[in-house]
């Protein structure tokens, strides 16, 4: 692959990394699980069983496991052909993948503050009209 076709594959592969990173580590469907594992990471004697249950709680740590199961399906590699490649593809999927992630944060927390804003002048509307 060209070193244009090779970067064209990361920033795509980065995506559904991200994706499953951040709904496993975030979202509403996932939250009952995740919420185990947050009291396991916390109360376990055991440091491997915190460790273990602290990565689906954090979207960077998850993002890891999630490329390395996105490298053994894809067989992607960055710049050399044998192992190192996909060293190379993997610590550049992880960056892309939590670069897509914060970019989504800002967005997902500029969102909630503007409805925040709208709901607060809408209450300030509706008491001064009832006044």
């Amino acid at each position: 692959m060209t070193i244009g076709t090779q970067l064209t594959w990361l920033f795509i592969l980065a995506i559904p990394v991200a994706c499953i990173a951040w709904t496993v580590t975030h979202e509403e469907i996932f939250r009952e699980p995740r919420e185990y594992c947050a009291r396991c990471s916390k109360t376990s004697r055991n440091i491997f069983k915190r460790k273990f249950f602290y990565v689906f709680t954090c979207e960077y740590c998850f993002s890891h496991y999630v490329t390395i199961l996105m490298l053994v399906i894809t067989r992607y590699h960055l710049l050399f052909t044998d192992w190192r490649g996909y060293l190379v593809s993997g610590f550049s999927l992880v960056w892309i993948a939590n670069l897509y992630m914060s970019l989504y944060n800002l967005i997902r927390l500029d969102v909630k503050k503007e409805k925040t804003d709208i709901s607060i002048k809408e209450e300030e509307k509706k008491r001064i009209s009832e006044d």
